[in-house]
């Protein structure tokens, strides 16, 4: 019951915050670290991965919650009498698509509880200033939150053409100084700012050399989200709904998932210009365009009907969160837009399935259809969008196919005959695809 009331009462105190950020868009916050509270703390706490990966201490969630009452009192202690130390990063690469590798920062778990209650502080009073075109780590905001919202506004809007915007490794790229000058725009308490020059500032160990870099907010860390949200915020998202806009001939929208945006144009000319600028805008903030994924593209109904011209050739296309983005025929004969699976992301997934399959031949055949079924059912919760049904059935069928090559190669025989997996499969099936993402209730633009 205590820690009902105690969560209870953070939340009205946030709500609070929320409406005189709501009421006072130019209202500096100056007092607002008494919230890291130890119940502030133990609820960042609980609502952290349990799975995650430990920092260069090597403290790991469930080591943490031995003794977690205890060590968070101490910890918010810490933080209050400002002797709380932040650690360095631990450095670990994940695979791109291209090939490269792309660098992850961990920090501590005691960092993370940290910069998890200050998200949560924040997020109380960037909220009400963030806009509607931006959908990446916001509280009840997701990916296909800003895919059904470029269905919306291309399919009922005034849209001609598309500028598929990527910015060059965005979290490494971002100036420090200026983003917490853009930070202090809304907050000047300076325990709060101390705290974001600690994270923002912190050290990376990577193989065993600690190593120290001049921008860029560490890609990996809890806090580095809402950062890079409000760095974003201020020079794209507000710049563009402003200053452009007002500026353009024809209607214009802006839809941003991180670092990657779309921005809808109902004029090529309008569109044109803005690319013009564009990389000046960014270049003032040290970020700059990626040239290989930033493209201009004629995209939308007055494409579609011009491709339906004989001797005209199909709309260009455009990638947009792992969904490649078409112009097509609904069934009643009126534009729309299709999506499907990338082609990098099908084969990135079935070539994942495969070395699964390969490594884990051996393993009880229940035990391999579980965790098969378990990878199909995560392809179609992020894919399984309505037009892209076709592509999820081609998953299947590959996951299928290599499940059977793999178990034949479990006495390196000839391949399983297919009655006998087709016995085996009845036995242990596969999930059939379904649609998990349903159209969008309305298709209106706002």
């Amino acid at each position: 019951m205590t820690v009902l009331r105690d969560r209870g009462i953070m939340s009205t105190q946030l709500s609070r915050l929320s409406e005189l950020a709501r009421k006072d868009r130019a209202l500096q916050f100056s007092s607002i670290a008494h919230f890291l509270t130890v119940e502030a703390l133990e609820q960042a706490f609980r609502r952290l991965r349990k799975d995650a990966g430990a920092g260069v201490d090597g403290v790991t969630y469930r080591e943490y919650a031995v003794d977690a009452p205890l060590r968070i009192a101490q910890l918010h202690d810490r933080v209050k009498s400002k002797r709380y130390r932040v650690q360095p990063l631990r450095r670990v690469y994940i695979p791109k698509e291209d090939g490269r590798k792309r660098p992850i920062s961990i920090p501590s778990l005691e960092d993370k509880i940290v910069q998890k209650a200050t998200v949560t502080l924040l997020n109380a009073i960037y909220e009400p200033d963030f806009l509607e075109c931006s959908y990446a780590f916001r509280p009840e905001r997701s990916q296909h939150d800003a895919l059904d919202a470029v269905g919306r506004v291309i399919c009922r809007g005034r849209v001609s053409c598309v500028v598929a915007v990527d910015i060059t490794g965005y979290f490494d790229a971002i100036v420090r100084n200026k983003l917490v000058e853009l930070i202090e725009k809304r907050v000047t308490d300076g325990s709060i700012l101390r705290l974001i020059r600690k994270w923002i500032h912190v050290g990376i160990v990577d193989d065993g050399r600690l190593l120290h870099t001049e921008t860029g907010v560490g890609q990996g860390q809890v806090i580095s989200p809402l950062l890079a949200n409000i760095y974003l915020h201020y020079v794209l998202d507000e710049w563009f709904e402003r200053e452009v806009k007002p500026r353009l001939r024809g209607a214009a929208h802006e839809i941003r998932f991180a670092d990657d945006a779309l921005l809808c144009f109902q004029y090529r000319e309008d569109a044109e210009r803005v690319l013009r600028v564009l990389p000046k805008r960014l270049g003032k903030y040290g970020l700059s365009l990626n040239p290989d994924k930033t493209r201009l593209i004629a995209f939308g109904r007055s494409a579609w009907q011009r491709a339906q011209r004989p001797g005209e050739g199909k709309p260009e296309t455009f990638d947009f969160l792992g969904l490649t983005h078409v112009c097509a025929t609904s069934r009643r004969g009126r534009f729309t837009v299709h999506v499907r699976t990338m082609r990098k992301r099908f084969g990135r997934g079935v070539k994942a399935v495969s070395e699964w399959c390969r490594r884990h031949r051996h393993d009880p055949v229940a035990a391999q259809c579980a965790a098969l079924n378990a990878k199909l059912r995560g392809h179609y919760q992020y894919y399984g969008r309505p037009t892209n049904y076709r592509r999820l059935w081609q998953f299947h069928r590959s996951v299928r196919r290599l499940w059977r090559f793999w178990l034949s190669r479990r006495t390196r025989g000839a391949p399983m005959p297919w009655p006998r997996y087709a016995q085996l499969l009845r036995r242990h099936s596969l999930l059939r695809p379904w649609i998990t993402h349903p159209w969008a209730a309305s298709r209106s633009v706002a």
